[in-house]
């Protein structure tokens, strides 16, 4: 596998020249010592650490996996001490509230460097990410008490956490879960039942694991608004933070899975555990939610960071390997033969990869910049307004990034051939672990309902507007040297109009429409917001070519998107206006 190397300049031009991310932070009273300086810098320290210590050893820690034993998980050989210096950095509480010891930072950089640790090693990058996930919600939901006692030493990443909903028979209908908590004299709660998949749920890495978990009062109404959300320690604190006895959970298994094999997907059993209160009473879902949209968000990114290393690596090899002849025109007679290079379908597959990879990159940190505003503007109108773009995106970020990402990390396994297909180089491991993302967080099919169903048809098209009037408005200053390609775009949009409002006519007679062709519509939008992340990057890319020469690659790579993927809406285009009629052709016993 080719040594990882973070993409610094791209990921400067997205936050400087492109998004203008500083000029948001100047605005922003509680930002106001956030410069792009600092930005630059934090993302450089990331990379230090990535590049150095983790990345190095990612593919051993895969070949090891975690060791359950006795109750307990081992996780690989330099787990340990990577932890330890990513928590000594700071980084399990960059997005954290400076109040118990966080950063602070905006979302916009932290998504940098998340994508950062997911290139450098996923499974590895799962413990401090849903610690991460965690804190964000016990600082908003629960009381002062616990935020005091469980926040400082979470955001030091002396302790971690977790998040704790599927059951063996209850995956995406949480409304149907058994796990119950007993109310006790003291105010806690005794928390008992069963939870499956729990990342992180057991391990070695810190002294204390605190586990999110959703469970029904005695009390509890029928179905998901029925849920309400507990604490539960590992080992339970004393009020001076020391840890003290140990709570009645425990892992009973882990998973052996396809992927991830350095992260400890666990069975997770609480026999009366004792628990607290997180938020109010069967209200448990929608403060779960708060950790899961931002979740959403870093899986997505998950799927980036796959797709990222795996084109660090496709092009390193096809810059090294020489094999066969090109065109006459691309041919060094001088050697044995030419660099797999020169070929076209090598070009494809590359090129494919690169506009996938850094067409993730902009999306992720568009979305991170509408977080931004949303939690830190002084101006309810543009905070509502960016609320309802990340309402938007973010089930397209957590969806198309990893279907996207799976491709790329396919495509660069292919331009290895045989050596792809082998551990020696890398490449099945990150097909392997990007393969995950589209599946836990909500499924990327339940992303396509949450889109069309909830968002599109819920607000009959009008939670579309923002992003529609975005695009719009990098339209209306077409440049010379991409006036196909914006004619191009243009025309997409008018598809996209005329899908939709289809779509939405359908829907009173079709109950079937919406969970016909939800992917397809997710997928959809997520081309046509790719290419309007491809021209504006080409935009503020064009000027500035002659001052960095690299930047050339954004406008020839910008027409590539618009020549060879964005056409994929016609053909989705089609597959929607079909509606369900085909898919309901087969009677049940047909199958």
């Amino acid at each position: 596998m080719a040594d990882y190397r973070v993409p610094r300049e791209d990921i400067q031009f997205l936050l400087q020249d492109v998004f203008h991310v500083d000029q948001d932070w100047a605005r922003f009273s509680q930002l106001a010592e956030v410069d792009m300086e600092m930005a630059l810098a934090i993302v450089d320290e990331a990379a230090k650490l990535a590049e150095n210590q983790i990345a190095p050893n990612a593919r051993a820690a895969d070949e090891e996996g975690v060791k359950f034993a006795n109750g307990q998980v081992t996780t690989p050989q330099n787990y340990k001490e990577n932890f330890k210096q990513l928590a000594e950095g700071g980084w399990v509480g960059v997005t954290a509230n400076p109040e118990y010891g966080g950063m602070g930072l905006p979302k916009v950089v932290s998504a940098q460097y998340e994508e950062i640790l997911c290139a450098a090693d996923i499974s590895f990058s799962l413990y401090p990410g849903l610690t991460a996930g965690a804190i964000i919600t016990i600082d908003q939901y629960a009381s002062d008490e616990l935020k005091d006692l469980y926040l400082p030493r979470m955001t030091s990443g002396q302790w971690t956490g977790t998040m704790c909903l599927t059951e063996p028979h209850a995956g995406t209908d949480l409304g149907i879960i058994r796990s119950k908590a007993e109310p006790q004299a003291d105010g806690s709660y005794a928390i008992s039942g069963t939870k499956i998949f729990i990342t992180g749920g057991e391990h070695d890495l810190t002294e204390n694991i605190v586990h999110l978990v959703l469970a029904k009062l005695p009390d509890a109404p029928a179905g998901s608004k029925g849920i309400s959300l507990f604490l539960v320690p590992k080992f339970l604190p004393d009020a001076d933070g020391n840890v003290g006895e140990r709570n009645q959970v425990h892992c009973g298994s882990i998973e052996h899975k396809m992927g991830i094999h350095a992260s400890a997907t666990c069975v997770m059993n609480f026999d009366g555990a004792k628990g607290w209160l997180v938020g109010e009473p069967h209200q448990g879902l929608p403060a779960m939610f708060t950790m899961m949209n931002y979740e959403r968000l870093g899986v997505g990114i998950q799927g980036l960071g796959a797709a990222a290393r795996s084109y660090v690596n496709a092009l390193e090899y096809a810059q090294d390997r020489i094999q066969g002849r090109g065109a006459k025109a691309t041919r060094q007679m001088e050697k044995e033969a030419d660099p797999l290079l020169v070929h076209g379908d090598i070009r494809r597959m590359l090129l494919t990869m690169k506009a996938f990879v850094e067409g993730g990159r902009a999306f992720s940190t568009y979305v991170g910049q509408q977080l931004d505003i949303a939690k830190y503007s002084d101006h309810q109108q543009e905070k509502e307004r960016a609320d309802a773009l990340v309402a938007l995106l973010t089930p397209i970020a957590k969806a198309f990034i990893t279907d996207t990402g799976l491709e790329a990390t396919i495509l660069g396994q292919q331009i290895f051939g045989g050596h792809g297909y082998v551990r020696e180089w890398g490449q099945e491991q990150l097909v392997r672990d990007c393969r995950i993302a589209q599946i836990y967080e909500g499924t990327n099919g339940i992303q396509a309902l949450d889109l069309l169903g909830r968002k599109v048809a819920g607000s009959r098209g009008q939670l579309l507007q923002p992003l529609l009037e975005d695009i719009q408005a990098l339209l209306a200053e077409p440049q010379a040297e991409l006036a196909k390609e914006y004619e191009q775009l243009g025309e997409a949009v008018k598809l996209v109009a005329s899908v939709t409002e289809q779509v939405l006519t359908k829907v009173a007679a079709d109950e079937n429409i919406v969970n016909s062709v939800a992917v397809e519509y997710l997928h959809l939008i997520g081309y046509v917001t790719y290419g309007y992340l491809w021209l504006r990057m080409a935009k503020t890319a064009e000027p500035l070519v002659t001052e960095r020469p690299y930047l050339a690659s954004k406008v020839k790579t910008a027409k590539f998107y618009m020549a060879r993927l964005l056409p994929r809406i016609e053909g989705l285009a089609a597959a929607i206006n079909d509606g369900s009629q085909s898919l309901y052709l087969h009677e049940l016993g047909d199958f």
